[in-house]
């Protein structure tokens, strides 16, 4: 009686035995099953969409001085980096051949004039003889009517009187020409004095002296259709400067007018400046090629930023980052950007997501992860299409959740419809959430939860 006691004591411990490592084997089982992975709590941010880009500062007005006159420069009175005030003068070019042309301007003008007054006494003579044959005609018609004069010396009276009108007539035009001649010299002679007048080069407005490309000496050239001409000095107005930013073409369309923008000087590291967009530029600065490589370049457009701060110690072409805030949302939805995903999931004819069975867990005594299976056919109404969305940890599984994304910050997305305050998105690693399939059972790395604190960034 006793050793049967005995027996049943010993099968009952050994049944207990079973039962607990069952359990157990089945706990440990669903513990070190699905991939780890991390999460983060959806919660309400500020956001700011951001285009960043290299640019080179410049200033807003700059001159470039060239010469109107070729000629030797014979004074230089300034040096590049100096400052120079609006009148102050800069250098002066050869004089000499300009003003003998001057002179012969002057004597091509006083010799028009001496003819013009000929020209006029000729008139005076003309009408002298012009009344003379008026007298000798009106005496031959009275001798004429009398019978006193012959017809031969009545008509070399009429032909007298026209050949003096004829004269007069001429006499009267070479006046004419005469005084456009006369305009004509004076103009030749005014080019002459403006162009005299500019062999000293002052300067046009208040700034600095950032190019200097002649030095005294040397041959000032005037510009052709084909030839620039030489540039002599660059004055720019340092007061107020630009940031000139090469902008993306996809970036583009979010740029507008007005909007704020924050400028790094990589010369000046430690700072910010503040500006605005004033410009946008219309044609792009590098446009599409495939003549030579065959392959798509990228094309820029240029977006002018004003700086409004005071930048100290500033050269033009200065490298500089600048961004430009596009647009703002406060206190939304946000989803970190490494959460976003694509899938290609299974919708029912009125446009709802239809979750699928998860495939099957993969053995825990096999090396090898289960094959992947190709989709099945879908159901008659249903479609399969890829769907922009996140996974959410629900019950110890990836949920798929289709989301509608907004504005994009650097490193969150706007969630406009999709998601809620406090659900547990998963984050990472990038590697488990680029493999996750809907429904698939998952499990959580310890302290890998980010819970929900307050509504701020």
């Amino acid at each position: 009686m006793a050793m049967s006691r005995t027996k049943k004591a010993l099968l009952a411990l050994v049944a207990l035995a079973l039962v607990g490592g069952g359990a157990g084997a089945a706990y440990w089982y669903r513990q070190d099953t699905g991939p780890e992975i991390t999460t983060e709590a959806i919660r309400a941010r500020d956001l700011e969409a951001i285009v960043s880009a290299s640019c080179k500062v410049q200033p807003k007005r700059q001159v470039n001085i060239s010469a109107n006159t070729m000629g030797r420069v014979t004074r230089l009175a300034v040096e590049e980096g100096q400052r120079v005030r609006a009148g102050q003068f800069l250098l002066e070019i050869d004089p000499r051949s300009l003003e003998g042309q001057l002179q012969r301007g002057e004597a091509s003008v006083a010799a028009a004039q001496s003819s013009l007054l000929q020209s006029r006494t000729a008139v005076e003579q003309s009408r002298v003889g012009l009344d003379l044959a008026k007298q000798n005609l009106a005496r031959q018609e009275e001798l004429w009517k009398d019978g006193l004069t012959t017809k031969e010396a009545l008509e070399r009276a009429q032909n007298e009187l026209a050949a003096r009108e004829a004269e007069i007539r001429s006499r009267q035009q070479d006046i004419l020409t005469r005084e456009q001649q006369i305009k004509q010299e004076q103009a030749s002679l005014a080019t002459t004095k403006y162009n005299l007048n500019q062999v000293i080069i002052s300067a046009p407005m208040d700034g600095l002296v950032t190019r200097r490309n002649i030095e005294e000496g040397e041959t000032a050239v005037v510009g052709t259709m084909n030839n620039a001409g030489t540039v002599l000095l660059t004055i720019a107005d340092m007061s107020l400067l630009e940031a000139e930013v090469e902008v993306d073409e996809t970036d583009i369309p979010n740029v507008q007018l007005g909007q704020l923008a924050k400028v790094t000087i990589d010369a000046i590291p430690d700072r910010e400046f503040k500006g605005r967009v004033t410009e946008i530029g219309n044609s792009p600065t590098q446009a599409t090629n495939t003549q030579n490589t065959g392959q798509r370049q990228a094309t820029t457009f240029t977006v002018a930023i004003t700086i409004e701060d005071k930048v100290p110690d500033v050269r033009p072409g200065f490298t500089c980052t600048a961004e430009i805030t596009t647009a703002t949302r406060a206190k939304v939805v946000a989803v970190p950007i490494q959460a976003l995903t694509v899938r290609e999931m299974l919708f029912n004819p009125s446009g709802a997501l239809v979750h699928e069975p998860p495939p099957p867990p993969p053995s825990r005594f096999s090396r090898q992860p289960p094959a992947r299976q190709a989709p099945a056919e879908p159901p008659p109404g249903h479609e399969r299409k890829e769907t922009e969305g996140v996974f959410l940890l629900q019950g110890g599984r990836a949920v798929f959740m289709p989301v509608k994304i907004g504005v994009a910050g650097e490193q969150y997305f706007e969630v406009v419809s999709g998601l809620k305050i406090g659900d547990q998105v998963i984050t990472g690693p990038f590697a488990s959430v680029r493999e996750l399939a809907d429904g698939q059972g998952v499990r959580l790395q310890a302290n890998a939860v980010r819970p929900v604190a307050g509504t701020s960034p």
